[in-house]
């Protein structure tokens, strides 16, 4: 049952009953209905998103976390994905509500007070921790429009989904090579490109290290910017106690050249990695990655 329910959510009638709940029932209402659709998908443990979000979790969590342990961080998980698609279409519903509910951390307020092509460009990597969605619409609504590089050719419900975010005002763009060449001008030219960098790739040339294992994930992020020769800043976001979000930012890392252009675009990879490791550890459970990251691990967690 889990696993048609997952199928169901990610189709176009999932993505319009989700519209339809974010956008006439309040939280107490929202959250109680997605903690329930998180239980029933969590409870098959046998089905590969829930099999991919374990092997995630325990690998997070150093390797060493015993089966009863990961089942509530697993159960944790889902519950916090399934409120943030609540919160992202209550958000789009309400927007002086969403607006009110994500704060600027004092190392994020560079994205409010320098604006985009008066300097150098700016690569904002993030993971998709906390409720990375609302993020970029909340920053969208302050006027903070950096040109993010989406999943190609989205479709069905991933496809409305790309619909809602860009109408909320978010500059998006499918990636493909048009798209990074596209990506390339907008950083040359002194402006801001962000994207995800933790969801996994399909057969992956190389594979960085992150939280110490080789890695399934992109590096076009690293490619860009060295080629652009501008900086990176890993941006994050998580939930705090009171339901209201916070945006975090790191220093900037500047990319460092190498003879050898995989060697290069590898270790610049890794360093930008344990970053976002760092603030992942932070909220391991805000962590919504449902993809398997290391694709060899599931059938190796306990």
């Amino acid at each position: 049952m889990a696993i048609d329910l997952q199928r169901f959510l990610s189709a176009e009638i999932g993505v319009r009953l989700a519209k339809a709940v974010g956008r006439v029932c309040p939280p107490r209402i929202g959250y109680a209905l997605a903690d329930g659709i998180a239980d029933l998908i969590a409870a098959n443990r046998s089905s590969r998103i829930v099999r991919a979000v374990r092997a995630n979790q325990w690998v997070a969590r150093g390797m060493g976390t015993a089966d009863e342990g990961l089942d509530p961080a697993v159960r944790a998980v889902f519950h916090h994905l399934a409120r943030s698609i609540f919160e992202l279409y209550y958000g789009l519903a309400h927007p002086r509500e969403a607006l009110d509910s994500i704060d600027l951390d004092p190392s994020a307020q560079f994205l409010r007070l320098n604006p985009e092509f008066d300097g150098r460009g700016l690569m904002l990597v993030s993971p998709h921790l906390g409720n990375f969605d609302l993020m970029l619409h909340a920053l969208s609504m302050q006027g903070i429009k950096p040109l993010v590089l989406t999943l190609p050719n989205p479709r069905g419900g991933r496809r409305m989904e790309f619909e809602a975010r860009k109408n909320s005002g978010a500059n998006l763009l499918p990636g493909s090579f048009p798209a990074l060449r596209k990506a390339l001008r907008h950083l040359q030219q002194g402006g801001y490109v962000a994207t995800g960098i933790d969801r996994p790739i399909p057969h992956p040339h190389v594979r960085p290290l992150f939280f110490g294992q080789p890695a399934a994930l992109p590096l076009h992020h690293i490619f860009l910017a060295l080629k652009a020769q501008v900086p990176v800043k890993v941006l994050s976001t998580h939930r705090r106690p009171d339901g209201t979000h916070i945006i975090q930012a790191s220093d900037p890392i500047e990319l460092k050249p190498h003879p050898d252009r995989e060697t290069e675009a590898l270790q610049n990879a890794e360093r930008v990695l344990r970053v976002a490791e760092g603030y992942i550890r932070g909220a391991p459970t805000q962590w919504a990655v449902s993809l398997p990251v290391w694709p060899d691990l599931p059938a190796r967690i306990p």
